[in-house]
């Protein structure tokens, strides 16, 4: 029989057994659902999309100037959908083109105000973009990145094409560049944190908890927002463990892991906190999953870290829209598909789509009245039994073809899970 202390002990030490049954976090399986408002969220982009990426091409080109033919056979490259002089003549604010015989495509005079405009928000949120930069390095173990992997996701975190330049020598506090990264960040170049920030290494989870602790004199747990979408349930084994998994002690991404188990559910506590972080610190709160594949090394992310999105539909969903895996922050959009908190980057997408559309209704308004000039030739043709204008007809034919054809340009991959 056992002593009281005896007793006590092994009670104590029954309620410290583990919540979870024993079994590999890989194989707790949930099935993939569509979920229509943030796939619309993502399908109302593709003009913007296309658009930038058609833009960039210009851009990057020496003196911001391209041979039309040069651009035109870049199509497939960037994706675009119709032929480049189509998609052209429905958003000519974009770029402009000279007349033959040697075309060359140049930045529209809007285009110009736009770039002067990024330059001005980019230099207004400086600070902002260097903690965020900053943040990123301190999640990493060695607390340095690849410049090739900031830059190949820099307009997601809504970093400026030249940070290199305009916003790291700017920090020499936080930041040191070592190696070449060369004249296109391609180069064998790393970007080091050179000095710790207790306020930096806060998550979001962290600060909303010290926020309501402000609020209320009590400070919450810190740990994850589970939302659910409607009609979507869990099975009874994979609640159970979702619920315990949630009791655990929140892992902060900032922390050391070393010492974690890799199949052990404060592994898993830890990796979900590392996808939440970098998400919240993307302007709209969703990332390529190729992309954050990217950093899998530095942050410590294990090879089948795209499936923990799909275990935890509550915090992430996986968008099959644009023709690649999105991976979205459920608590950032609403029932709508639209964002709940506005990046201050937000700006820079929302003045692009603007100047898109300014261009796209003297589109529609050239279409309009071409179609009442063919109208008119219809008219005179039907009274002096003439000809038709051929060639305006043709044009509007041409015109209603590829607007028929494009569509959605975004493909739906069967999920594998």
């Amino acid at each position: 029989m056992l002593r009281p202390a005896a007793a006590a002990a092994a009670c104590g030490a029954r309620r410290l057994l583990p919540l979870f049954p024993v079994r590999c976090i890989s194989s707790l399986k949930v099935p993939w659902r569509r979920d229509p408002a943030l796939d619309a969220a993502i399908v109302r982009d593709r003009h913007f999309r296309h658009a930038y990426r058609l833009v960039r091409e210009v851009l990057l080109s020496p003196g911001q100037r391209l041979l039309f033919r040069y651009l035109t056979k870049r199509r497939e490259r960037i994706r675009l959908p119709v032929l480049v002089p189509t998609f052209l003549r429905r958003y000519p604010t974009l770029l402009s083109v000279s007349p033959p015989p040697s075309p060359i495509a140049s930045p529209s005079p809007q285009l110009l105000a736009f770039l002067a405009f990024a330059s001005r928000l980019h230099e207004l949120n400086a600070p902002f973009l260097a903690s965020r930069l900053a943040k990123l390095l301190m999640i990493s173990s060695s607390r340095s990145l690849p410049v090739t992997k900031i830059a190949s996701a820099k307009r997601d975190f809504g970093l400026p094409d030249d940070f290199l330049v305009s916003l790291v020598p700017r920090y020499p506090h936080l930041f040191r560049l070592v190696g070449d990264p060369g004249p296109d960040a391609s180069g064998n170049a790393f970007l080091e944190l050179v000095s710790w920030d207790d306020q930096l290494a806060k998550s979001v989870i962290e600060l909303r908890a010290d926020k309501e602790a402000d609020a209320v004199g009590i400070r919450p747990r810190p740990n994850f927002a589970v939302k659910l979408p409607k009609g979507f349930y869990l099975k009874k084994e994979m609640r159970e463990w979702v619920r315990d998994w949630l009791e655990l002690p929140y892992v902060s991404p900032y922390a050391a892991a070393s010492g974690l188990h890799p199949s052990s559910p404060e592994a898993e506590k830890r990796l979900i906190g590392v996808l939440h972080e970098v998400l919240s610190l993307t302007v709209e709160r969703r990332m390529a999953i190729p992309i954050i594949g990217k950093f899998c090394e530095e942050y410590r992310l294990s090879n089948g870290f795209a499936n923990a999105f799909t275990r935890h539909p509550g915090i992430f969903y996986v968008s099959l829209k644009g023709g690649i895996k999105t991976a979205v922050l459920r608590e950032a959009y609403d029932e709508n598909g639209e964002l709940v908190d506005r990046d201050p980057m937000m700006e820079l997408k929302e003045r692009f789509v603007a100047m898109m559309d300014e261009g796209h209704k003297e589109y529609l308004e050239d279409l309009r009245r071409n179609r009442e000039a063919l109208q008119k030739a219809r008219e005179n043709a039907a009274r002096k039994d003439g000809k038709v204008a051929v060639e305006i007809e043709d044009q509007l034919e041409e015109e209603g073809r590829s607007e028929a054809s494009e569509g959605d340009d975004d493909t739906d991959d069967v999920y594998a899970q």
